[in-house]
């Protein structure tokens, strides 16, 4: 009951807050950072952009949860995730490597994808295992198998994301224990408990969305800011 205090954000709310942060820190990551000489302002302002930068990616593989439990098709989805990975990946490589094809860093479109598919198995195996702790322990080692999977294929966030989005499907109806737990696991991003923390916020209201923009915005941001590092020569 003590949560229904701070639950004010609808998950449109919460994904154009996620938006936001993303484009922070990849401005940061694209045309900031390339600069930096070791001090003065631009180091400042790249410490608050990076800080900043950290709230997008626990809010964005808690709507992967959120999504998994809530869409009316679960294959439709997750076509759609994979379509803009592969629209997203040359202006994904033309943003971080200034080259248009960089097989060992991939977008995280991928690795949304990869986490859903992740939670899918684990679910329908529910089904099928009836022994609960047998089925926690193939859920792990799916875990890890799929998670050694992301960093073969050299996904965003490779395992944490797979571990998060597990940690997120687990906990679905814990949300204390959700947030601490995944905080917990990527606990090197030391500031990304501030979106595990602003998904405590949710009020599970889906809120005025518009599809199109929301898969849209990446590939269309980081394309954007590619054509500048190539423009700027950064």
């Amino acid at each position: 009951m003590g949560l229904k205090r701070i639950q004010i954000f609808s998950g449109a709310q919460l994904k154009y807050i996620a938006f936001i942060s993303m484009l922070i820190d990849h401005v940061n990551n694209a045309l900031i950072t390339p600069m930096l000489d070791g001090s003065g302002f631009l180091l400042y302002l790249s410490n608050i952009f990076s800080i900043l930068g950290r709230i997008a990616f626990p809010i964005f593989v808690f709507f992967i949860v959120e999504g998994f439990f809530k869409t009316k098709s679960r294959k439709k989805y997750l076509i759609t995730l994979i379509v803009f990975g592969i629209i997203s990946e040359v202006p994904f490589d033309m943003f971080t490597s200034k080259t248009f094809f960089n097989p060992y860093w991939n977008n995280m479109m991928f690795t949304l994808a990869l986490c859903l598919i992740t939670i899918w198995i684990i679910d329908a195996l529910k089904e099928k295992i009836k022994i609960k702790a047998l089925w926690y322990t193939v859920s792990i080692i799916i875990v890890i198998i799929l998670g050694l999977s992301a960093m073969e294929l050299s996904l965003d966030y490779d395992y944490h994301a797979v571990v998060v989005a597990y940690i997120f499907y687990i906990f679905y109806d814990k949300p204390l224990i959700r947030a601490g737990l995944g905080y917990l696991s990527i606990i090197k991003e030391l500031y990304s408990f501030l979106g595990f923390g602003l998904t405590l916020t949710y009020n599970g209201k889906r809120g005025k969305q518009y599809k199109w923009i929301n898969y849209l915005f990446y590939p269309v941001h980081i394309f954007i800011l590619g054509i500048l590092r190539f423009y700027l020569n950064i």
